[in-house]
């Protein structure tokens, strides 16, 4: 295998890697916000509370102030 074949192997790979590192992630906040939306025990303010929570503590993690792909 010449080095440009495993070098662009490894890049595919790192790749694949990050993108499903991504897509568990975003699994996992989603599954956090479906859980607060469907929360029979919170009340529908209680349950907006709880998304905003989600939403706080991501933006904490993150560092970020303003969510990007939003057009207002």
């Amino acid at each position: 295998m010449s080095s440009a074949a495993a070098n662009a192997d490894f890049v595919s790979l790192l790749a694949a890697e990050m993108a499903s590192g991504v897509e568990r992630a975003v699994e996992c906040w989603l599954a956090q916000v479906e859980h607060a939306l469907t929360d029979t025990q919170l009340t529908t303010l209680g349950r907006l509370h709880a998304v905003r929570e989600i939403l706080d503590r991501y933006k904490a993690l993150t560092g970020k102030t303003r969510l990007q792909g939003r057009t207002t």
